[in-house]
């Protein structure tokens, strides 16, 4: 604040200076016609002096974002004429406007962040993938204020390399024409005689076309795409949705929200993996299994004791039943109703509009849509482990089938499905053994969040080997064993009843004809596509597990809205899809979720940052519920009190991050929070709490010693 404060002082005092001074009197049209005279005679004895200070005070000019700039470019002609002139002109004004630049940059950026968090993420994004583009428009339009270029650009994340060669390049032409009419003086009667309506308007559409360009470009490569396949005079539908899960039902839902023609292809069950095998299942189950926890922990509680009777095969036809309750949410008879045609069927593309799709009932229909939205979401990736086909190992997919609960369970991978699951079987009885080739569980999550969930996973008995790469699958006898080697290089025998692979999903790709429009990525690969969701066809677009990169439901619903939206009105307005605010939960005990940074990412991008810590063990409602274990860790900028990223570990976790994800999301930092009422006592406190750690930690030391100065000198009057 200091340094800010000295620079601003010294900024106004040159501007006070220059105007006492009456420098600012001789930048008139006038005098540089009265006193053109003097200024050769003056460049004729001392021209490398007159070349010297002519130089350092455009750039003082340019820099201080002075009235005058456009005068002294006609000096520069008219004194140097017109190679010398347009030389000096145009390194003086681009250093001259970089400086303004910088100067704008370290007086308000942080300020404006502070307050337009949002607009300005936008803006720079912008900036990053089109800024150069942009920034030399607009110095290709003289009318255009340069000072308000230099000023709004360095509220911007704009390098400064980039700043100084586009505007060194884009104001090239303006000088030119100025530096040239300053060559011609006597013949001027003002400055406005310069720039005639044509020179403007030539200047206007010199600035446009790189702009332009990048739209005809983006038109002849979309012509050439699509140049091998024949375009159907009109279409059956405005949309045509392949993949009834999360992304594709929204997709659904939103296009006859809005009155358009869609169709939803499905060839398995609607709901996709979310609604079958995914969240709704696994949630189900993590509610049973955190029950028969909680009977054999009762007595912390005042109540006695006891281990569970598990029926195993009542657990999963439970599970069932809730499946069943959600299913007419996502049901054919529903969207049917919202005014969706839903095809039951294997779709396949012929076409970027023509697509096939094979009914379960073996009838064949062809159907043509002007945009098509891929949601074909992923399957658990099967590692190739040599002797895995040799058992029948289980996966996030097949697992619903199990009606006997495993003695000994091995679970694969460390990632939040194998985590989950490794947790939820132990505690309904199973000896549960979890492998991890990793340092820690949970990898994309900071060590203390993971090493939180690991505490918990031994302390109920989950036997988790870490570092412990598998090598193979053996038998002998009967017995079933997977061969790892541990941190020491060492070989281990793991035996098992049942094997659970959770090592994480793949993008389902196979039998949709995308092999045959070249939309088939690498082996490993997520599908691609652009910020709007577009895939190499701009009518077909994809979202969901399919594109990565989060795999999940949320996420999915997010990306869906975008694809939609652009591919019913992105001739229009398109809409770049973001996730700078999605949040993630991993439903563990204890839950583990995240929105932002965490310090993991944070030193990974080289991001300054502090943390502010509240132990949600001193919390009065997890104190009372015995579930006081957990913390609330906020990143912040160094002295700001804007929100970077969120890490909550406790009870509740994946709920307790919607405030923190509604603050980043509208520009709230920690003292909004902290003057927050909450009720009390709830669990949602921890936030409050947490912010009111920032603000401690923040609090101005030399206003409370003057205040206690102050209350000091009440007490004795």
């Amino acid at each position: 604040m200091l340094k800010k404060l000295l620079l601003l002082t010294a900024v106004l005092a040159l501007v006070v200076v220059v105007w006492q001074l009456g420098w600012l009197e001789l930048l008139t049209f006038d005098q540089l016609k009265a006193q053109q005279a003097e200024l050769l005679n003056f460049r004729d004895a001392r021209p490398w002096l007159l070349s010297g200070l002519f130089f350092l005070f455009y750039v003082g000019v340019t820099a201080l974002s002075l009235p005058g700039a456009a005068i002294m470019t006609l000096a520069a002609g008219a004194i140097f004429g017109l190679a010398w002139g347009v030389l000096l002109v145009s390194f003086a004004s681009t250093l001259g406007a970089t400086l303004a630049m910088l100067v704008s940059r370290f007086l308000l950026r942080d300020w404006v962040q502070q307050k337009m968090t949002r607009s300005m993420q936008k803006l720079d994004a912008g900036i990053e993938k089109e800024g150069a583009f942009y920034l030399f428009a607009l110095r290709l339009v003289p009318a255009f204020p340069f000072f308000v270029i230099n000023l709004v650009m360095g509220l911007t994340a704009i390098r400064v390399a980039t700043y100084w060669w586009v505007s060194q390049l884009g104001m090239l032409a303006g000088t030119l024409v100025y530096v040239n009419a300053g060559t011609q003086l006597a013949q001027i009667e003002s400055p406005g005689d310069i720039l005639s309506p044509g020179l403007l308007l030539s200047f206007a559409l010199l600035g446009f076309f790189p702009l332009l360009a990048r739209r005809l470009l983006q038109w002849f490569q979309s012509c050439k795409v699509f140049s091998r396949w024949q375009r159907p005079r009109q279409f059956d539908t405005n949309l045509l949705v392949i993949g009834a899960g999360s992304g594709g039902l929204v997709a659904a839902y939103i296009a006859a929200a809005v009155k358009a023609r869609v169709t939803l292809v499905e060839k398995n069950r609607m709901g996709g993996d979310c609604l079958n095998t995914g969240c709704v299942p696994s949630k189900a189950l993590l509610r049973t299994a955190r029950l028969a926890q909680e009977m054999r922990t009762a007595d912390h509680l005042g109540l006695p004791s006891r281990e569970p009777e598990v029926d195993f095969e009542q657990v999963m036809q439970r599970i069932q039943q809730v499946i069943q309750q959600i299913q007419p949410h996502d049901s054919v008879e529903r969207y049917t109703g919202l005014g969706v045609e839903v095809k039951e069927g294997q779709a396949r593309l012929l076409s970027p509009w023509e697509v096939e799709v094979t009914l379960n009932t073996g009838e064949v229909e062809r159907i043509t849509s002007r945009s098509i939205i891929l949601a074909t979401g992923a399957e658990p990736l099967v590692p190739d482990l040599p002797g895995l086909d040799s058992v029948d190992y289980l996966t996030s997919d097949n697992l619903w089938s199990l009606r006997e609960l495993p003695q000994r369970l091995l679970v694969l991978g460390g990632g939040p499905i194998g985590c989950e699951l490794s947790q939820a079987f132990q505690r309904l009885g199973s000896q549960v053994t979890q492998i991890e080739r990793g340092e820690q569980l949970l990898p994309r999550e900071d060590t203390d969040a993971s090493h939180a969930v690991l505490e918990k996973m031994q302390a109920v008995g989950v036997a988790v080997k870490l570092g412990h790469q598998a090598v193979r699958i053996e038998k002998r006898g009967q017995q079933q064993y997977l061969i790892a080697t541990g941190p020491e290089g060492e070989e281990v025998a793991l035996a098992f009843d049942r094997l659970l692979v959770a090592v994480g999903r793949k993008p389902r790709l196979k039998g949709y004809g995308l092999e045959e429009l070249g939309l088939l990525p690498e082996a490993g690969q997520t599908l691609e596509t652009n910020a709007y969701l577009q895939t190499l066809y701009p009518n077909i677009f994809a979202c969901g597990d399919l594109v990565g990169p989060y795999q999940l439901t949320h996420a999915a619903s997010h990306q869906a809205w975008h694809a939609t939206v652009n591919a019913l009105f992105g001739h229009l307005k398109s809409f770049k899809v973001d996730y700078s605010y999605l949040p993630w939960a991993t439903f563990t005990d204890p839950e583990v979720a995240r929105v932002g940074l965490n310090e993991k990412e944070a030193r990974e991008k080289g991001i300054a940052y502090e943390v502010t810590h509240y132990g949600i063990d001193d919390l009065d409602r997890a104190l009372a519920d015995g579930q006081a274990y957990g913390f609330v860790k906020v990143l912040t900028p160094p002295g700001k009190d804007r929100i970077l990223g969120v890490t909550l570990v406790g009870a509740q976790a994946g709920d307790l991050i919607a405030e923190f994800v509604l603050a980043m999301k509208h520009g709230l930092g920690m003292n909004k929070l902290l003057g927050t009422i909450h009720i009390y006592p709830t669990l949602t406190e921890a936030n409050k709490f947490a912010a009111g750690n920032w603000k401690k930690a923040h609090a101005p030391q030399r206003v409370l010693r003057w205040l206690a100065i102050y209350h000091r000198w009440r007490r004795k009057s």
